[in-house]
């Protein structure tokens, strides 16, 4: 059995002091991100590892990016959903200064809503797909306009001699630009 990170009794729970927050940043400053487990008592804080590192990646990292996601923001995490799906923590490594948390929140509560009003299902990114009161079908093109048109109850668009759901899907897919995402991942050479 693995033996626990820390002794609950003695461990501080809620919220963090202005004080308890700068004891880590001045410990992660001096020695480094290491051993979590270890990191609380070294550097005489009355918390668990688990719960210094979630501080520190989510709230008191000097890389961390606050405030309101960009457009190139926002069309990056669409783009890399439809090829990765709810993969959070791949998503947000490709937004520096964001975290995977802080990404899946904003796709939940803004990006899907942004989709579904554009007639684009979230799940799949296919076109005219999605039932909802949307009373538009949208198609973003290489340029960042959106091209909007009518779509009646069952997908279609209500225009005269227009294109059929799956020239829409292969018109959405061909208008978005392809991104160059290595996201190998493999362990580091031994040497000697």
């Amino acid at each position: 059995m693995r033996k626990p990170c820390c002794e609950k009794k003695e461990t501080n729970k809620g919220a963090w002091s202005k004080q308890e927050d700068q004891k880590l940043i001045d410990y992660i400053q001096k020695h480094g991100e290491g051993c979590w487990r270890s990191l609380p008592q070294a550097a005489g804080l009355l918390r668990c590892g688990k719960s210094c590192r979630l501080r520190w990646v989510n709230y008191l990292r000097p890389d961390l990016k606050r405030g309101n996601f960009g457009e190139d923001e926002e069309e990056l995490i669409i783009k890399l959903h439809a090829l990765l799906g709810n993969r959070w923590s791949l998503i947000a490594g490709r937004l520096p200064g964001r975290t995977d948390n802080e990404v899946k929140n904003y796709w939940n509560t803004h990006l899907k809503r942004k989709l579904i009003e554009r007639g684009i299902d979230p799940n799949n990114h296919k076109l005219g797909h999605y039932s909802t009161t949307a009373t538009k079908s949208c198609v973003l093109n290489s340029n960042g306009d959106d091209k909007c048109s009518p779509v009646n109850s069952n997908g279609n668009e209500n225009n005269a001699g227009s294109n059929s759901s799956t020239d829409q899907e292969s018109n959405h897919k061909s208008s978005l630009p392809d991104l160059n995402l290595d996201l190998t991942i493999a362990l580091p050479l031994m040497e000697g």
